[in-house]
C-alpha cells in the first residue's frame, strides 16, 4: 500500500494507527532478518506513539529514519564504531516536522558508514541487501532506507543526499526518491558529510508519496496534477551512451512514456559534465575530512578501510584544490542556469547499471571494466553539484532487477520534477512491482 493510499485510511478510520504501526513491525521482524535494513527498532515507543498521533497529513504513517539523523532516545550510530553508542538527546528538525505532521518513527535505517559511500555494506553492522536479490546492494548511502522502502518495512522513509546518496539506493531498489534542492530541507540534527552538498529527502514508493512527505519537512505544499503537455524535457544522451545498453533502453523507455503524455523530447548537450565529479571530490573531501578530524587525530583505526582512505585523501588535498573547486562550481553552475532557460527538466538514467553483487567492486560497461565507485559518480555529481532538485523513478527492469530515470530540476524546482514523476507513474507501472518472495 502506498504512504498516500494508507494516509486517507488512516484519516478516514478505515485502520487505526497502532494496527498500521504493528503491522509494519510484524512485517520488519519477519523480513528484515534477510536484509538488514534497520539498525535500530522503536516497538514499544512507536505503539504506545501510535495511541494518539497529532492531527495532520500523516496522522499515524509509520516511516523509517536513516540512522545519520537524530531521534531523541535512539541511538545515532552513522552505522560506525565510532558513534556506536551515541544516544540522541533532540530530534532532528526533520524528526520533529515528521512527528507534528503526525508520522510515527519505527526505527532507524541501514546506511554506508558516516554516509560516506554508495553501497551500505558497514564493516561494523553489516550490509544492507536489496529486497530483489539479497546478495546484491541496494546502493547507498541511504542503503536501508531504499531497502525498507522497497521490501514494504516502512510507509516511507526519510535519506540523505551529498553525491547520489538518495537517487542511487532509489535507482537500484525499484523505489522513488528524491534528492531536494540546497537548503530546501534543514539539516540540524544530522550528522555531516559536506556542508555544501548535504541535504535530507525522502525515499517512498511513488512521486507522490515522495511529495507528501517533502511538504511535512520542508513546509512546501506540492500540486502534482497540473499536465506534463509541454514540458521541456532535455535529454543527456551522453550518460545515455555511458550507461549499460539495456539500462539505457528502459531509462528510454520512460522518457518515451512522458514524450506520450505531450512532453516535448530533445537532445541536450551538458556544458562541463565530464568535470563535474572531479569539482565535486576537490569541495566533498575537504570538507568531509574537516567534519572527522578529531576522531582522525584519535581513532583513525576505528573506520572502515573505504572511508578511511577518503577521508585521509582530503586531508592531503591542498587548499588550492578547494579554492579551484569553488571557483569551477561558479562557472559550471552558470552553464545549468542557462541550460534551464531552454528545459524545464533534464533526463538521465539514474544509474549506469542495476545494483552489483555485495563484494563486487567493479563493474562492467562497454565490455570495460571500471571500479563501481568512479562508475557512478557522472550520473550523480553533476545534479548534486549545483544543488539542484533530483527525482528517481523506477523505469523498468534488466535481469530482474530495477533501473532507474532521474528527472533533475532548476534549483527550487521540485513541483515540476515530481509533477514529472507523477504523470509518468499514472501512466506505468513500474513503481507498483515489489519482489515476488516479500509480497
Amino acid at each position: 500500500m502506498s504512504l498516500a493510499r494508507l494516509a486517507e485510511r488512516l484519516r478516514a478510520g478505515e485502520l487505526s494507527p497502532r494496527e498500521a504501526v504493528q503491522s509494519y513491525l510484524d512485517r520488519i521482524e519477519r523480513l528484515d532478518g534477510r536484509l538488514n535494513a534497520y539498525l535500530s527498532i522503536r516497538a514499544e515507543e512507536a505503539l504506545t506513539e501510535a495511541e494518539a498521533p497529532p492531527a495532520g497529513p500523516l496522522q499515524g504513517v509509520p516511516v523509517g529514519i536513516k540512522d545519520v539523523i537524530d531521534v531523541a532516545g535512539s541511538k545515532t550510530t552513522a552505522a560506525s564504531r565510532i558513534l556506536a553508542d551515541r544516544v540522541a538527546t533532540r530530534d532532528a528538525v526533520v524528526v520533529e516536522r515528521l512527528r507534528r505532521a503526525g508520522a510515527i518513527v519505527l526505527g532507524k535505517l541501514n546506511t554506508h558508514e558516516f554516509a560516506f559511500g554508495a553501497t551500505t555494506t558497514s564493516p561494523h553492522f553489516g550490509p544492507a541487501r536489496n529486497p530483489w536479490s539479497p546478495d546484491r546492494i541496494c546502493g547507498g548511502s541511504s542503503g536501508g532506507s531504499g531497502a525498507a522502502t522497497a521490501a514494504g518495512l516502512a510507509a516511507g522513509t526519510l535519506g540523505t543526499d551529498t553525491a547520489g546518496s538518495i537517487r542511487i539506493p532509489a535507482a537500484l531498489c525499484g523505489v522513488t526518491g528524491l534528492r531536494p534542492s540546497l537548503g530546501l530541507v534543514p539539516n540540524d540534527g544530522v550528522v555531516p558529510v559536506s556542508w555544501t552538498f548535504d541535504t535530507v529527502g525522502p525515499i517512498a514508493r511513488s512521486a507522490e508519496d515522495c511529495a507528501l512527505l517533502l511538504d511535512a519537512v520542508a513546509g512546501t505544499r506540492t500540486d502534482l496534477e497540473a499536465s506534463v503537455g509541454g514540458l521541456r524535457v532535455g535529454v543527456v544522451e551522453t550518460l545515455f551512451d555511458r550507461a549499460e545498453p539495456r539500462v539505457a533502453d528502459a531509462a528510454r523507455e520512460g522518457i518515451a512514456a512522458l514524450a506520450s503524455l505531450g512532453a516535448v523530447v530533445e537532445p541536450v548537450e551538458v556544458p562541463m559534465l565530464e568535470q563535474a565529479g572531479t569539482i565535486q571530490q576537490l569541495l566533498m573531501l575537504p570538507e568531509a575530512t574537516n567534519a572527522h578530524l578529531e576522531w582522525m587525530r584519535t581513532r583513525l583505526a576505528d573506520y572502515g578501510a573505504d572511508v578511511r582512505a577518503r577521508l585521509l585523501a582530503g586531508l592531503f588535498l591542498p587548499a588550492t584544490a578547494y579554492v579551484t573547486g569553488l571557483r569551477a562550481r561558479r562557472v559550471y553552475c552558470d552553464g545549468l542556469n542557462w541550460l534551464f532557460e531552454r528545459f524545464d527538466v533534464l533526463a538521465a538514467p539514474a544509474m549506469p547499471v542495476v545494483a552489483p553483487r555485495i563484494g563486487e567492486d567493479e563493474v562492467e560497461l562497454h565490455g570495460e571494466r571500471f571500479p563501481y565507485r568512479l562508475a557512478v559518480i557522472p550520473f550523480n555529481s553533476p545534479w548534486s553539484l549545483a544543488g539542484l532538485p533530483v527525482l528517481s523513478v523506477p523505469c523498468g527492469f534488466v535481469d530482474g532487477l530495477p533501473a532507474g530515470l532521474a528527472l533533475v530540476g532548476r534549483c527550487r524546482g521540485e513541483q515540476v520534477v515530481l509533477r514529472a514523476g507523477h504523470a509518468l507513474q499514472g501512466a506505468t507501472d513500474w513503481h507498483d512491482r515489489r519482489p515476488s518472495d516479500l509480497v
